[in-house]
């Protein structure tokens, strides 16, 4: 190889490197960008909803928790405790995340975003009748919590139950058609039978 092919080659290289590193960074930007006021995956681009309000500083290195650290844990400290959930909800464990979401619940009976979460995190171990109980019990709480109408709506159509799936979805939209939130129960209803 000449002295002029190396250049191009390794120009060419360094550029569809950087080319490279922006479309993952554009794709896989989505999925960890926070709505404009919380956090994950935009339900909308997974067909259902997931967990949106991590905070910055409750996220944990990339390692995962597995059962053993699981066991470990022990604190009463809601903000670790949310953290440590939400990380083994995005690492596949439910149940560990339900049993520390039901701990939350248990230090703070009144946080709505955990009653989602824990719902969302039932219907993922296939126990949607106490999830559609947590949810309800969230909406009770705080009727203007959108995520929670979202969440209802998807847990009811996938159910099977098309009218409550549309009356929560419905809500959802009402609260504010523009957010995220809002345009993901949009597309949920027009994808109801």
């Amino acid at each position: 190889m000449t002295m002029l092919n190396r250049y191009k080659f390794w120009t060419l290289m360094a550029l569809f490197q950087i080319v490279f590193g922006l479309v993952i960074f554009a794709a896989t930007r989505q999925y960890y960008v926070a709505e404009s006021t919380s956090i994950q995956a935009d339900p909308v681009a997974v067909q259902q909803p997931s967990l949106q309000n991590l905070n910055s500083d409750t996220k944990f290195s990339s390692t995962g928790i597995n059962s053993a650290t699981f066991n470990q844990l022990a604190s009463n400290d809601p903000v670790k405790i949310e953290g440590q959930a939400n990380e083994l909800f995005s690492n596949g464990q439910y149940a560990e995340a339900a049993h520390l979401y039901e701990q939350l619940l248990s230090l703070d009976p009144g946080q709505v975003r955990t009653y989602n979460n824990l719902g969302i995190t039932l219907q993922y171990l296939g126990k949607s009748s106490e999830a559609l109980r947590n949810l309800n019990a969230g909406v009770a709480i705080d009727p203007t919590f959108q995520r929670i109408w979202l969440t209802l709506g998807y847990v009811n159509s996938q159910l099977g139950d098309s009218e409550q799936a549309r009356k929560a979805l419905t809500t959802a939209v009402s609260l504010d058609a523009d957010s995220p939130i809002g345009q993901s129960a949009a597309k949920m209803l027009q994808e109801l039978p």
